[in-house]
């Protein structure tokens, strides 16, 4: 694997001639944050040795390269997931690339359902911890030039970047969740007693994605910050049935109130 992240890093860099600070990976409906960057370079997953494709509507499929918050930056406007039939090293390839593309901070967002009752459809959750019940990214032979065997995991969500967008949304006025995010395998949408039983072992809002992306950072060593949009509620009462084409309608209302807060707080890094 070695080998083929380093073939994909070194085409980039060849094609780019670029030194990337900040990696971002945008997720369902939130591409938009893309219009926001000044893009220098921008190339399609297939071009790309090694990279796989993404399928699921809402997630382009292309490497950015430009400036945001006057930083430089790369950004993947469509992840991959477990669901597509991905190998984990697969979904979680391209932040291993980002790492050897020079990367100092990985800023990941994600669409989810609200277990918390206190939560409401379109409001924004700065993640503070997670529980991930998708298999491990890790699993497997250890690559030690990547990273250490048993890397610690205390601190998945970087508190430093976690103050900062707090501060970014406090001076926009902006109101943010503060919770855990429970990863899930999906495609399925929750069941009310799923939703149920992701509440009762410690979650607030639940998705398809960010855990292993943030695993495999984390054990580069690269500080992460992740937020959700919460797209439809998993709470008693307030559960009804919900489309992916809702959950991006959701999603590009509050891309504005997002990208606002990630723009700035890459500002301030």
């Amino acid at each position: 694997m070695l080998q083929k992240i380093k073939e994909s890093a070194e085409f980039l860099q060849n094609k780019t001639n670029y030194n990337s600070e900040v990696g971002i990976i945008l997720g369902t409906g939130l591409g938009g944050l893309v219009n926001e960057i000044e893009i220098e370079h921008s190339i399609s997953y297939e071009d790309i040795p090694n990279f796989p494709l993404s399928t699921v509507e809402g997630h382009t499929g292309r490497l950015i390269f430009g400036k945001l918050g006057g930083k430089q930056v790369v950004a993947m406007q469509g992840r991959f997931h477990f669901y597509e039939g991905y190998t984990m090293e697969k979904v979680t390839f391209p932040v291993r690339v980002m790492k050897l593309i020079g990367i100092k901070n990985l800023i990941v967002s994600n669409a989810s359902g609200g277990v918390n009752p206190n939560y409401a459809v379109g409001d924004l959750m700065i993640l503070e911890d997670h529980i991930n019940l998708i298999p491990n990214p890790l699993i497997g032979h250890n690559i030690a030039e990547l990273g250490p065997r048993f890397p610690d995991m205390s601190e998945p969500y970087c508190p430093i970047l976690i103050s900062k967008a707090e501060a970014v949304a406090k001076a926009n006025n902006l109101p943010v969740q503060k919770g855990v995010y429970i990863a899930l395998t999906g495609p399925t949408l929750e069941t009310p007693a799923e939703y149920k039983y992701m509440r009762i072992i410690g979650g607030d809002t639940v998705g398809m994605s960010t855990a292993p992306e943030v695993i495999v950072a984390r054990h580069m060593d690269i500080p992460c910050f992740a937020m959700s949009v919460i797209t439809d509620l998993g709470v008693p009462g307030k559960i009804k049935k919900v489309t992916h084409a809702e959950i991006q309608a959701v999603s590009e209302v509050a891309e504005p109130k997002l990208t606002l807060i990630i723009k700035e707080l890459i500002a301030s890094i």
